[in-house]
């Protein structure tokens, strides 16, 4: 039986790789953005990761006429009142690479000990038909900022993601350990559940 598609609505490698992975035990496949031609961008202006992840989705699957997925998370510091949040991409500069803005993030708590260093990982996951939001689905992941960048798997800000529980960075530990106890390993899960209990795809 040909597997039903879902469209993941991200420009990041990083997300749509994750994604795909760690819904794979559903029955269906996944599609990119670029798979299917679209390089059109929407505009984020949400205050919070949700009100992205539904802009996000809503404008895709309207676009595509598919059932959509799409993926707003980020890094929220204490220290510094919840920022990057939503900008945690854009955080040093549209075309800022991730180590230009582990280098910011740095500069900015560089005063702090470890103990204000707390912050978390948020991920919110929107599944949406092209007229309506079908599902919204949350994941956090506690941890505390270290003070230079450790391991070298990942992406984004990985490496200065230190948790406490497992004593390394996210960036030191391996992609099924990962996809455990990461923020958007969460949404997911609890997304599976959505899409299993509501038998949206057959």
């Amino acid at each position: 039986m040909k597997k039903s598609k879902i469209l993941i609505a991200t420009t990041s490698n990083g997300k749509a790789r994750e994604l795909a992975r760690l819904l794979k035990k559903l029955p269906f496949s996944f599609v990119s953005l670029k798979d299917i031609g679209i390089d059109k961008d929407v505009e984020e202006t949400g205050s919070t990761f949700e009100e992205n992840a539904v802009i996000k989705a809503s404008f895709y699957a309207k676009l595509s006429g598919m059932l959509t997925i799409a993926d707003d998370s980020g890094l929220e510091v204490d220290a510094l009142g919840g920022k990057p949040g939503v900008h945690s991409k854009r955080f040093a500069g549209e075309d800022a690479t991730d180590h230009d803005r582990i280098t910011l993030l740095l500069s900015l708590l560089n005063n702090y000990p470890a103990h204000q260093r707390t912050a978390q990982f948020r991920c919110c996951l929107v599944l949406s038909e092209p007229k309506k939001i079908i599902s919204i689905s949350e994941g956090i992941c506690e941890g505390i900022i270290t003070s230079t960048p450790q391991g070298y798997n990942g992406f984004g800000y990985d490496p200065i993601f230190y948790i406490p529980k497992i004593k390394k960075t996210m960036a030191e530990i391996s992609e099924i350990d990962k996809n455990e106890i990461s923020h958007r390993g969460k949404a997911a899960k609890n997304l599976s559940k959505t899409i299993i209990n509501r038998k949206i795809i057959t």
